[in-house]
């Protein structure tokens, strides 16, 4: 358990800091207003159409931050504040979504990879726990150590997962960035795109953070079943 919790407090400050620093950057920039006017929809549909994509739609989703681009049914998905908003936070957002949709028009391979992955990542995501607890259990008790190792093979896929999104999002941020840079009718100062780049460089780190803390994890209780297991 000691060696748990020298693994797992960390991750979750380092987790804690990440997310407050996130979303303190994106309320700050959520209050900057675009000195072109643009909503965070309409940076997304000329974003969309300056990279020739016209069968993907651009829709008000439910919640905050919760903004995503659905490969299945083409579309952008973006929440009120971004849809509706008229700041620097939105177009950041709204552009890196639309990178997205860039990656899946060019068949980014990375995208494809993490794509064909999340049917089995979600099913290994929602018995993970009960999986782990109960492997627990019988290796203390029984010494049987093959429920345990289905859950860390589990644990493994999302741990590959979560290291497989880290290229997604980045490339994503990176080509709405260079969009915004060259794109002066959205975005006409320096200062915007610095903001812009501020606020998604705080929203990568939260998936560095995830994957470094599902790594944590593995490692932990791939210990915890190896060494039984010699034992």
């Amino acid at each position: 358990m000691g060696a748990y919790l020298f693994l797992i407090i960390p991750m979750l400050l380092m987790s804690m800091f990440v997310q407050w620093r996130f979303r303190s950057k994106f309320s700050k920039y959520a209050e900057m207003q675009l000195n072109s006017g643009f909503s965070g929809r309409e940076v997304a549909e000329k974003m969309l159409q300056d990279h020739g994509i016209y069968d993907v739609r651009v829709i008000n989703a439910d919640g905050q931050l919760t903004d995503h681009y659905n490969p299945s049914d083409k579309t952008v998905n973006l929440s009120a504040d971004v849809y509706y908003g008229r700041s620097v936070a939105a177009a950041a957002v709204a552009s890196h979504e639309c990178g997205h949709a860039v990656q899946h028009m060019k068949s980014y391979h990375w995208l494809k990879l993490r794509s064909s992955m999340v049917p089995v990542v979600s099913i290994s995501s929602n018995l993970l726990q009960w999986v782990l607890i109960i492997g627990i259990l019988l290796l203390g008790f029984t010494g049987n150590p093959i429920v345990l190792g289905i859950g860390v093979v589990a644990l493994a896929l999302i741990t590959i997962f979560s290291f497989v999104t880290l290229p997604v999002e980045f490339d994503a941020s990176k080509r709405a960035l260079l969009w915004l840079r060259n794109n002066h009718q959205v975005m006409s100062t320096a200062a915007e795109n610095n903001q812009a780049k501020d606020a998604l460089w705080w929203a990568a780190m939260t998936y560095v953070v995830a994957a470094l803390g599902a790594l944590a994890n593995l490692i932990y209780y791939a210990s915890v079943l190896f060494g039984r297991s010699r034992d």
